[in-house]
């Protein structure tokens, strides 16, 4: 689970390799026209109506470069926030808050954007019982702040990492011989306190999978027939999930299958950013 604790303790590394991307010796553009400390403000305004994400990390970004910065919020993540809105007020050095600027909106834009795309999804399956939740398909380096970001907007996680869960997708299968083999290998390996998921194609491959004891059963790219024929095999003795191009056009015919969690790439590798700007920059 991704949390504000887990942020705090690996989120300013990611935070300083953006910055160091942004600067390499100095920035240019602020020093010629600020060659010294001044105290300053800016407003932090939301261009359009969606859901905030990643208030923390643009108040860190800022922080890191001067800390006797403040941030002081009018909304928290996981709020609707409409067009105009005024989000926060930035205060410190303005050097800082200029050299900064970019790389806090970029992080704010990016995980309001997936906050707002997964909000509009789990609106989808409201009532359904079916949980919406992310996968790996994430930015290189961003996937903390990814993953976070899906549950503001309402979303669970999939596995975080490769070390968390094992996960037999088709090449795996493959490389063992066929999914009794895989599924058979993976509990011998595994610590009885990891789940072994198994990723299949075809109605047979979900009764090879749940014979064999595997504790979740993806149901990748098959037919909405075949689904519900999978889910009948499997009969409870496994979680279901649905998998595979789903988007938030598909995804409420998804709500009948009885399965118990679809899993959406999209909510990451394809979420527009939420438009914010910092404005109004003056000295005080």
């Amino acid at each position: 689970m991704i949390d504000e604790i887990t942020m705090k303790i690996h989120g300013d590394k990611i935070i300083l390799a953006a910055l160091a991307e942004d600067v390499t010796a100095e920035d240019v553009s602020t020093n010629c026209v600020l060659p010294e400390y001044k105290k300053g403000e800016a407003e932090l305004l939301c261009k359009q109506d969606g859901v905030v994400a990643g208030l923390s990390v643009f108040a860190r970004t800022f922080f890191l470069l001067d800390p006797s910065a403040e941030v002081v919020f009018f909304a928290k993540d996981g709020d609707a926030v409409k067009k105009g809105q005024r989000l926060a007020l930035v205060r410190g050095d303005m050097r800082a808050i200029l050299t900064g600027e970019r790389t806090a909106l970029n992080f704010l834009q990016r995980m309001s954007g997936i906050a707002t795309a997964t909000r509009a999804m789990t609106a989808l399956l409201e009532g359904s019982g079916l949980q919406l939740v992310d996968t790996r398909k994430t930015t290189p380096g961003l996937r903390l702040f990814e993953k976070y970001a899906v549950r503001a907007g309402g979303g669970g996680n999939h596995r975080y990492n490769l070390s968390d869960a094992i996960l037999l997708k088709d090449n795996h299968i493959g490389a063992a011989g066929g999914v009794k083999n895989a599924v058979a290998a993976a509990k011998a390996y595994a610590s009885f306190t990891t789940k072994v998921e198994v990723e299949v194609e075809s109605v047979a491959m979900a009764r090879e999978a749940v014979e064999a004891g595997a504790d979740i059963i993806m149901l990748d790219n098959m037919t909405d027939d075949a689904m519900r024929e999978a889910v009948k095999i499997i009969a409870g003795r496994a979680i279901v999930e649905i998998s595979g191009n789903v988007t938030k056009e598909s995804v409420a015919r998804l709500k009948d299958i009885g399965a118990d969690v679809v899993s959406c790439g999209a909510l990451t590798h394809s979420a527009p950013i939420l438009d914010v700007s910092l404005k109004n920059l003056h000295a005080v």
